[in-house]
């Protein structure tokens, strides 16, 4: 089953990186569940010596979700904060990177109380603004790091626009898409240079796997990331990346529903009285719905609310039947969370009072389940609100 090199997307998911296993047939990649690899003889041996540097499980997803992202490769790692941190590990002593203000809390927990330790240095700016992310450039600055959109407040950044500026200036544009998925966003069409996910949310789309993967275009990211994964360790295992293989078969049908979900929901949200505001790029209210409807296909399934206090997201979040309070996202069930608490509870009280992360905000990941249902457990929960 040879993919065809002008393939459409729902059927790259579903085949890229994968042949039948030649031995048996088998059309599922094996789960290579082995730590070694026995060798014809001395400096003779099938490509394969050993399990942290090489597994052909992990190999299928890495290739499967290089030509998801429409990058050259891709390196899977054992959490989304692992990649991050593999793509860090491009920095030396000095340097500086542009981030996103409103990045995830775990990614502002990796930069400040653990990079900051090595002499790097993070400015984080609003990215939808572009004449704020070039006065934050200096001579130093080696990446511009974006979340769009970012958790938990669903703010955007121009992708094409801020690879521009990116590039003009000598620095890596890197991107995580998280947040949208590469059925709904596609940052290196947008001119990213590399992509990183946690494939815990919507690739593997079923809550059931931790991992990271970066999706790289250069010759010298490539060419790092293969050494770094294998010097650091920080690897998929063979049963993740085969979870995550079942979840990519699935990814355009699942994000279909989740986008038809959320915007039904945040439309059910956004007329609600006691709700105070709604953070979703499918509304006309949001303030950059027109670089939503240009830059995405779909809107996702992420969206976050105000209730205006700490009492009242309490009350809601006690009172869901169906919906799950969990912390993670892009799973098959609706989870519901409080940032201020959960999420970004590493981020500073008064930066997340700056960034709209108030202590009345919850954050839905909408699953698939049948619409009316999921409204009718707001609304039950929003009554006591």
């Amino acid at each position: 089953m040879k993919l065809r090199t002008n393939a459409r997307f729902s059927t790259v998911c579903v085949h890229a990186g994968q042949e039948p296993d030649p031995s048996t047939g088998a059309i599922i990649t094996p789960i290579y569940q082995t730590s070694t690899y026995v060798q014809d003889e001395l400096g003779k041996h099938k490509g394969y010596e050993y399990g942290r540097t090489q597994n052909p499980t992990r190999a299928a997803l890495e290739g499967n979700l290089a030509a998801i992202e429409g990058g050259r490769a891709a390196f899977a790692f054992a959490s989304g904060m692992a990649a991050i941190n593999a793509i860090a590990s491009r920095l030396t002593s000095g340097d500086h990177v542009v981030v996103s203000d409103n990045v995830y809390g775990g990614t502002f927990r990796l930069f400040e109380q653990v990079l900051t330790r090595y002499q790097l240095s993070f400015s984080y700016v609003d990215t939808a603004r572009l004449d704020a992310v070039e006065r934050a450039f200096t001579a130093a600055t080696r990446l511009l790091f974006v979340e769009t959109p970012s958790n938990p407040v669903m703010r955007l950044t121009d992708l094409g626009r801020a690879a521009e500026l990116a590039h003009r200036h000598g620095v890596r544009l890197v991107a995580d898409n998280t947040f949208a998925s590469p059925c709904i966003q596609r940052p290196i069409e947008l001119g990213a240079d590399l992509v990183t996910h946690s494939t815990t949310k919507y690739l593997n789309g079923h809550s059931d796997s931790i991992g990271g993967i970066v999706v790289a275009t250069r010759d010298d990211d490539i060419e790092w990331l293969k050494f770094v994964q294998n010097a650091a360790g920080a690897i998929l295992s063979p049963f993740d990346s085969w979870l995550v293989l079942r979840g990519t078969k699935t990814l355009p049908l699942r994000m279909r529903q989740h986008s038809a979900n959320g915007l039904a929901l945040a439309e059910y949200l956004a007329g609600h009285p006691k709700v105070k505001q709604v953070h979703y790029p499918g509304l006309a209210s949001h303030p950059q719905h027109d670089l939503a409807a240009r830059q995405m296909r779909g809107f996702g399934g992420m969206l976050a609310f105000d209730l205006g206090s700490l009492e009242a997201a309490r009350r809601v979040l006690n009172s869901v039947r169906l919906m799950a309070l969990a912390e993670s996202l892009g799973g098959v069930e609706t989870l519901i969370s409080h940032p201020a608490t959960m999420t970004h509870a590493a981020v500073p009280a008064e930066r997340r009072a700056a960034l709209g992360i108030t202590d009345g905000l919850i954050r839905v990941s909408v699953g698939v389940e049948d619409i009316d249902d999921l409204r009718e457990d707001l609304a039950q929960a929003l009554e006591r609100a």
